[in-house]
């Protein structure tokens, strides 16, 4: 249970920083805030994903391996899976996972290396109802704090038909 508590946290200040709320770090250190001109930006980093979706029935299969292409590591991230239909009650996610909503589950990437790949995600998610076809997004949620020049690889959106099909992005 210490990785879900560990990607339960990452959702947790991730959300903090959405709201400008921060956290303690050098910026406070130094006396200013977050951003620029604060004196402290955080690392470079460029996070992509490559994978693949499938859906069957009222199964949606999701596998994708996070990537940094640098110019600095990142010690974690969470990546965000958002559904176009809503999940069921109950999900067995992977380690390291949690639901954020109706239609959303994040899970942390683990340390991405520069110019390295962190832990492969596998997801069984199942809907609530079986659906013609499901829109699935693809993005980072929370990035440490990192500066990421290029979201066109970090930000997918992939129409999956319910034929079993893999879809890759």
């Amino acid at each position: 249970m210490a990785v879900r508590r560990v990607a339960v946290r990452s959702v947790v200040v991730a959300g903090l920083l959405a709201l400008g709320a921060g956290v303690p770090g050098p910026a406070q250190a130094w006396g200013s805030g977050w951003g620029p001109g604060s004196g402290w930006a955080g690392p470079e980093a460029d996070v992509s994903y490559h994978g693949r979706v499938a859906l069957s029935g009222s199964q949606l299969r999701v596998w994708l391996v996070p990537e940094n292409d640098g110019p600095a590591a990142l010690p974690n991230a969470t990546l965000r899976v958002r559904l176009s239909a809503d999940l069921a009650d109950r999900q067995q996610l992977a380690e390291g996972c949690a639901r954020a909503g109706l239609r959303e589950v994040v899970c942390e990437t683990g340390p991405l290396p520069l110019r390295g790949r962190g832990r492969h995600v596998g997801l069984a998610l199942e809907l609530r109802e079986r659906v013609p076809e499901v829109v699935v997004r693809v993005d980072t949620w929370w990035n440490g704090g990192a500066t990421d020049r290029n979201h066109a690889n970090d930000d997918h959106v992939v129409l999956a038909l319910d034929t079993g099909d893999a879809y890759a992005f």
